[in-house]
């Protein structure tokens, strides 16, 4: 390889650096603004929740919407993936920006409109792009997850701080199986 062709290669590798140090200060700027759980509802931690997923789902580009979505970008992506990866938290946690009456039946919904029986996502739901609720619901999730709560304390959690106030705008969303 080339002069050239080495620094073209180191600059991109850089700028996967950036974006993923950007990332990770965003969600920890974020955890300031976020509530803290409810005593009955600490994060447990849940080995499987732990576990490195064994195959990542595959994800098409996302969309351009014509407008700056409503947090910075990289915060948006990282809500986006968090969504086309873990379908098995957010398909369980309820979005309560009244997106209930355009179909949407959790907060997977405001990201991921398709997947393929495999869990791929075939299309994107662009509505998390233009709406705060969706997004902070996302990343509140995204965040007790990485914290090692299961799904039952997150949704707990999430209910907590969403429900009041927001009760009328909540999808009609299933609770997780039981253990």
């Amino acid at each position: 390889m080339n002069t050239k062709g080495k620094s073209v290669t180191f600059a991109l590798g850089m700028a996967g650096l950036a974006l993923a140090a950007s990332v990770a200060i965003a969600a920890q700027a974020s955890k300031g603004q976020a509530s803290s759980p409810p005593t009955s509802a600490k994060a447990t931690v849940d080995k499987q929740a732990l576990k490195p997923a064994t195959t990542r789902k595959t994800v098409p580009p996302l969309p351009s919407v014509g407008f700056a979505p409503v947090r910075p970008m990289d915060v948006v992506r990282a809500t986006y993936d968090f969504a086309a990866q873990h379908p098995e938290i957010l398909k369980y946690v309820p979005c309560y920006c009244g997106c209930g009456s355009q179909g949407h039946s959790a907060n997977e919904s405001c990201f991921v409109a398709r997947r393929d029986a495999r869990g791929n996502v075939l299309e994107w739901d662009t509505h998390g792009f233009g709406c705060t609720i969706c997004v902070d619901v996302a990343r509140e999730a995204m965040q007790l997850y990485s914290s090692g709560a299961d799904v039952v304390s997150i949704r707990t959690a999430i209910e907590k701080r969403w429900s009041p106030g927001n009760a009328a705008g909540r999808t009609p969303t299933p609770h997780p199986p039981k253990k």
